[in-house]
């Protein structure tokens, strides 16, 4: 599920975010939430020539790429909070976060406990439940990707991706691009 024609279609982005999806998938599941940055290559090449080297970037990789660079999170540490309370440099043009969550099937919409916990138990417990890693990337200019990957179809030709599949962690990420004003 391509939106190419999509004004937030950035094939930077989705090329970083499909990129950070297969170093994830290669960690296997159950994993923490993760957050990157994401760096103009061009830019990283000629500020840090000695950190592009030691990624293996030279000028060639660069033009019209991202670089993602993991940040460190505390273990536990919830991702939605770590997001309402983060800005990005000016040097950062964009953002990714990698998340497994449950989905319920829509049949379940309405059926679903008000509070947290007793939510979370509901989604755990629910026999249609499904897991999923979402990867969710935007950037300064607007650009949006997502990748979704199901666990009951770990493989990478099941990913699915497009600009606007999980609007609620795009949004997140964007605000931790907004300059304060």
């Amino acid at each position: 599920m391509t939106e190419l024609s999509d004004p937030a279609f950035d094939p930077a982005l989705a090329a970083a975010v499909v990129e950070i999806e297969e170093h994830a998938a290669e960690t296997g599941w159950d994993g923490q939430a993760r957050l990157f940055a994401l760096v103009d290559t061009s830019a990283l090449v000629a500020r840090e020539p000695a950190l592009a080297a030691a990624l293996g970037l030279d000028a060639h990789d660069a033009d019209g790429s991202l670089t993602p660079i993991e940040q460190d999170l505390e273990p536990g540490q919830q991702l939605e909070q770590v997001l309402e309370q983060i800005g990005w440099p000016p040097e950062v043009a964009g953002c990714a976060a990698v998340v497994e969550r449950l989905v319920l099937p829509p049949a379940a919409e309405g059926q679903v406990p008000e509070g947290l916990e007793e939510a979370q138990a509901f989604a755990a417990d629910h026999p249609d439940r499904q897991e999923v890693r979402i990867v969710a990337g935007v950037t300064r200019r607007g650009g949006a990707w997502c990748t979704l990957r199901l666990r009951a179809h770990d493989n990478t030709d099941d990913v699915i991706g497009g600009v606007d599949l999980v609007p609620a962690l795009l949004a997140l990420l964007g605000a931790t691009l907004e300059d304060e004003a």
